[in-house]
């Protein structure tokens, strides 16, 4: 019983702790992601190619870091919904 509470508590907090966290980088990737596409909108009504594709930018390395944190506060996300699930079980 008193591990079951255990468990979920601590899956509660996961899960919280993870969805705050988790909210910042996601909105700036997909804010990210909405300026790329804007710009390669703009490049291809203008007919021309002003970036080289083939040059990984400071942007693309931020696109990765972002996605990286995404993925972390998301497996702490998922390991809250296991402790969850597991309090449940073991009750």
């Amino acid at each position: 019983m008193i591990l079951s509470l255990v468990l979920w508590a601590a899956g509660a907090v996961l899960i919280v702790l993870g969805a705050v966290q988790v909210r910042a980088p996601l909105a700036r990737y997909r804010a990210l992601q909405a300026t790329e596409a804007n710009l390669r909108r703009y490049d291809d009504w203008r007919g021309s190619r002003l970036v080289d594709d083939s040059e990984r930018t400071g942007a693309d390395e931020m696109k990765d870091y972002l996605r990286g944190r995404v993925r972390l506060w998301s497996v702490v996300i998922v390991v809250g919904v296991v402790m969850v699930v597991v309090g449940f079980i073991v009750r």
